[in-house]
């Protein structure tokens, strides 16, 4: 039990310094988030990537700062645990009208376990479930902005309305015509909606704070008409000379899941209110959890508390055991799930085979550069953890016998708290979204045969949906390395998503080559390379026998993107990234481009 008296001067002094080193972080956060306008209006493109790189990198400096700071100034490391203990009680009194309690409560959580060498996350020092509601907390600053506006058109009025809401985002720059935008969009809703009678609380409500990424902004928000809601976001891009247009209008849940997918780059958007805006983001994707919505935001640390808290919540409501995944075993990771979950558990293997020269500090850099590039919604996003324990008995043998044989040095089982349960300790691992591998949907429509309809259009869809993945990898300075079907997935929208990252390279540092012709008839019928290939030479002609041995698929794929096999597509692109140039990646299907459909 905690003590009841509050009477440490020390306690309460390590509670502030630790409250003063997150408002010093979520502070730097948001100021760097606000920026990103200012980038928009000026297309500091570069600008806009190389900050959504360095914002993820805030948290863990901050928690540095302030874990020196308390041992510094109050000995932390050495104070007993009634000390800390009292710690714990100081901060939730000074979380009272907190407009960031729950990412204050992690914030306490990372330092804490940093000072105490705490190795997972049941003790009575850190916050195992939120001490502080987040329910109607409001931003009461002098003259602040609402969570969001709500407008009140009415048919005459509707096109105004919708004008007079997007001049609100008070953007410095013009738009091309924004009255024709508005009436793309009204077309755009009447399309979806039908014709519908306004009710009498029919209203527009728009997020006030404008979501940034790459080279986009996007207003995002909801149409409230009767028992009806519409989710809506608008995106926003400049045209050739400079000049803002809307470049679509996407509606429903669908198109909102497409925007803040796990495999798209963090959103930057100034929000003194975090959990208001995930509640009102929520309540427009009601299927997406809210720790993908944090991390969305950038509030990475944030997700993955919730996560966390998330899976204990499902361990203790489920049964089934934890299992080597399904598909082709890897060379470098060792993947296991939990068939309930729908997530998948990859640890790195202790030693890799010869064709995989590479170590573990290099795929974990690997995993990194996804982490803080653009992922274009074709990489999975990742969830890295240390120190994670499980519940021994809810792992099959034959998994713990795979973990012991190629991962020994990130296993531990122990009975740590002396209770007589038997955890399971991984030592460092990396969580994705489960997927269906794409080598097996492939094979699921081919074994159903090609006369049948909908097997051709699946196989067909997969492999368009590849080429297409690969292209916006290329597009975003992302050369994949490994291109097997395997290492890819399809999500539940159908898409197409890279998840192998061991062998990733940044395409401008590749060198995309013709193989050259045979000198001589050995050379030719010679099962040995006759040429010289350097470290990150690539041969994209070579592809073909690797990936295409089936007629159907090489139809398909050679209809769609032969360009992928000719060397003059790679370094094009390459060339083009080397000069400067920052590729257009839409979050929805070009279909629904006001340019598209105009032209």
């Amino acid at each position: 039990m905690f003590p009841q008296k509050l009477d440490s001067p020390l306690a309460y002094g390590v509670a502030k310094a630790m409250l003063d080193g997150f408002n010093r972080h979520y502070r730097l956060f948001r100021t760097e988030s606000a920026r990103a306008k200012h980038r928009f209006e000026t297309q500091d493109w570069h600008g806009q990537q190389r900050a959504q790189r360095e914002r993820i990198e805030f948290y863990g400096l901050r928690v540095k700062e302030c874990v020196l700071r308390l041992e510094k100034e109050f000995k932390a490391g050495e104070q007993p645990m009634e000390v800390w203990q009292q710690v714990k009680l100081h901060y939730i009194g000074l979380l009272v009208d907190h407009h960031q309690p729950e990412l204050a409560e992690t914030f306490f959580n990372s330092v804490t376990t940093k000072i105490l060498h705490r190795t997972h996350f049941h003790n009575d020092f850190i916050f195992v479930r939120p001490a502080v509601s987040t329910e109607y907390i409001e931003n009461d600053e002098p003259r602040a902005r609402p969570t969001f506006r709500a407008y009140y058109p009415t048919q005459d009025t509707l096109a105004a309305t919708l004008t007079q809401a997007i001049e609100h985002f008070e953007l410095q720059c013009e738009f091309e015509d924004l009255a024709r935008d508005v009436e793309r969009v009204l077309v755009a809703m009447r399309r979806v909606t039908g014709e519908v009678r306004l009710r009498a609380n029919f209203q527009i409500q728009l997020l006030s704070g404008l979501f940034f990424r790459n080279k986009g902004a996007y207003v995002v928000g909801r149409i409230v008409n009767g028992f009806h809601e519409l989710p809506m976001a608008l995106p926003l891009l400049h045209n050739a000379r400079g000049q803002l247009r809307i470049d679509a209008a996407l509606f429903g849940e669908d198109d909102l899941q497409m925007l803040f997918s796990f495999a798209r780059a963090y959103f930057m958007v100034e929000m003194e209110v975090p959990s208001a805006c995930v509640q009102f983001l929520r309540s427009l994707m009601p299927r997406k959890p809210r720790a993908e919505i944090y991390n969305a935001l950038g509030l990475a640390k944030q997700g993955k508390t919730l996560f966390y808290r998330d899976f204990l919540a499902h361990l203790r409501h489920s049964s089934d055991r934890f299992r080597i995944a399904p598909g082709i075993k890897g060379m470098v990771m060792l993947v296991f799930d939990l068939p309930s979950f729908p997530y998948v558990f990859k640890l790195i293997k202790d030693h890799f085979p010869p064709q995989k020269d590479t170590t573990r500090e290099q795929v974990k850099r690997k995993y990194l550069l996804v982490k803080q590039h653009d992922r274009v919604g074709r990489m999975a996003d990742t969830l890295e953890y240390s120190q994670v324990a499980f519940p021994r008995e809810r792992f099959d043998d034959e998994l713990v016998a795979e973990i012991r044989k190629f991962a020994p040095s990130q296993l531990e089982i122990s009975d740590r708290d002396g209770d007589g349960q038997t955890e399971l300790i991984i030592k460092h691992l990396y969580i994705e979204r489960r997927m269906i591998p794409l080598n097996i949907y492939l094979q699921e429509a081919l074994e159903q045969g090609l006369d049948q309809p909908r097997a051709r259009a699946q196989i067909e869809r997969s492999v368009i949906e590849y080429g297409n993945a690969i292209k916006d990898l290329v597009a975003a300075n992302i050369f994949p390395g490994d291109m097997l079907w395997k290492n890819f997935g399809v999500t539940r929208n159908g898409k197409v998503v890279f998840y192998d990252y061991d062998e990733i390279e940044y395409l401008s540092d590749c060198q995309f080559r013709q193989v050259p012709a045979p000198r001589s008839e050995e050379d030719e019928l010679s099962g040995e390379v006759w040429y010289s290939v350097g470290p990150r030479d690539v041969f994209p002609e070579t592809f073909g026998p690797f990936l295409l041995g089936n007629p159907a698929v090489r139809e398909i794929f050679m209809r769609h993107h032969a360009e992928l096999l000719e060397p003059a597509f790679w370094q094009g692109h390459k060339e083009r990234i080397l000069a400067g140039h920052v590729h257009d990646i839409f979050p929805y299907e070009r279909e629904k481009r006001f340019v598209h459909s105009a032209g």
